[in-house]
């Protein structure tokens, strides 16, 4: 009995250390590893680099904060005051006369001399105007290309090395975008004047009554960046700087409310200018219309309805189509598969081509679908 409580004993103490020995391991290994964690400096370095980060975001919110501003500061240096008369003053951007003078805007699109305008401000093709830079250096300008139906010309100063814009795409333009404006209205004391708005409607057709003559403009950029007679040939530019119109109209009855002519119509002719030194102007010889501008039209044109192409409203005499299958009162769906659904469509595809160039041209007569290839001439 006495060996027996002996052995019972030991064994009693035996599992008991064995009990001690196991919770003093968990109890250490626990410990060691909570005393890890705590002290881990890879947890302690990732707080810091997110703080890092948020303070260069914050960097980065303060600059590009100003990036506006800048484009601003640099697009003013290309943007020229025109006028038609001369001033007796070293530049037309002195106090005297502005009246007189009749400033507008342009902007140049070349290192050597290149600029976009309005045709009312410089005057059709061939005429002279006075061109002032934003350095207030004057030269003598001649207008090389102008379109009265769209209110655009370019004129060519003698000069090099000229700081210009750049063009952006009109046809990607979306309403609500953030556009700015750069003009010189009134006169000497608000030359180069910035407004700032957005995109309010695209494709806009407005009718202009001028001297008992009436015109339309059609594709316009509509937006509610203040435009005032000056602003007339001045860009309207994206917040990157490309400028994707020339600002031409206001409506006079109404705030908030003036249009510019897309880039687009203009690219072709001012790459051929930088390319040539000249431009041939290709025409197909009609007068035609886009839907827009048929609601606009007297009652003969009521039962006019089609949803795609151009009116074909009027055929040159010995133009182009004249001698071609062409007839008025089609509609012109493409040409050379290239699809149309407004005037600037055909305009800036023409412009791309040369006078003795072929196209064809699909059309519809009613329910008769035809191809009419002609032969392009000279504008």
């Amino acid at each position: 009995m006495g060996r027996r409580k002996k052995k019972n004993k030991a064994k009693k103490i035996i599992f008991v250390s064995i009990i001690f020995i196991i919770i003093w391991i968990s109890g250490f290994y626990l410990y060691t590893t909570y005393q890890n964690i705590e002290i881990n400096e890879s947890n302690y370095k990732v707080e810091r680099q997110q703080s890092t980060i948020e303070e260069q975001t914050v960097e980065n919110v303060e600059k590009n904060s100003i990036t506006v501003a800048d484009m601003l500061e640099e697009t003013t240096e290309k943007v020229v005051g025109i006028s038609k008369l001369k001033n007796t003053g070293s530049s037309i951007f002195s106090n005297s006369q502005e009246g007189d003078l009749g400033l507008g805007t342009g902007f140049i699109v070349t290192s050597d001399g290149y600029i976009i305008s309005n045709s009312h401000v410089t005057g059709e093709k061939y005429s002279k105007c006075y061109v002032t830079l934003e350095n207030g250096n004057s030269y003598d300008g001649t207008v090389v290309w102008s379109d009265t139906d769209l209110d655009l010309s370019i004129v060519k100063i003698t000069a090099k090395n000229l700081p210009y814009v750049s063009l952006g795409d009109s046809s990607s333009i979306r309403v609500g975008e953030n556009v700015y404006a750069i003009g010189n209205p009134i006169g000497f004391e608000f030359r180069r004047t910035v407004t700032s708005g957005i995109i309010s409607a695209k494709n806009r057709t407005i009718k202009i009554e001028e001297e008992n003559k009436s015109s339309y403009m059609t594709d316009l950029i509509q937006t509610d960046a203040t435009i005032n007679p000056g602003n007339s040939g001045g860009p309207l530019i994206y917040p990157n700087g490309e400028v994707i119109g020339i600002n031409t109209v206001k409506i006079s009855t109404a705030e908030g409310i003036g249009f510019a002519i897309p880039i687009n119509i203009i690219k072709p002719i001012i790459e051929s200018f930088k390319e040539t030194g000249t431009f041939e102007e290709a025409t197909i010889g009609i007068y035609a219309y886009d839907k827009e501008v048929v609601p606009y039209l007297n009652s003969s044109y009521n039962s006019i309805n089609f949803d795609k192409g151009i009116y074909v409203a009027q055929i040159t005499k010995n133009g182009p189509a004249s001698n071609t299958e062409l007839k008025e009162a089609d509609i012109i769906i493409s040409i050379d598969e290239k699809e149309l659904n407004t005037m600037n469509d055909l305009r800036e595809y023409i412009y791309t081509k040369k006078p003795n160039d072929e196209v064809t041209l699909k059309i519809t007569r009613g329910k008769i679908k035809k191809e009419i290839k002609l032969v392009l001439g000279k504008k």
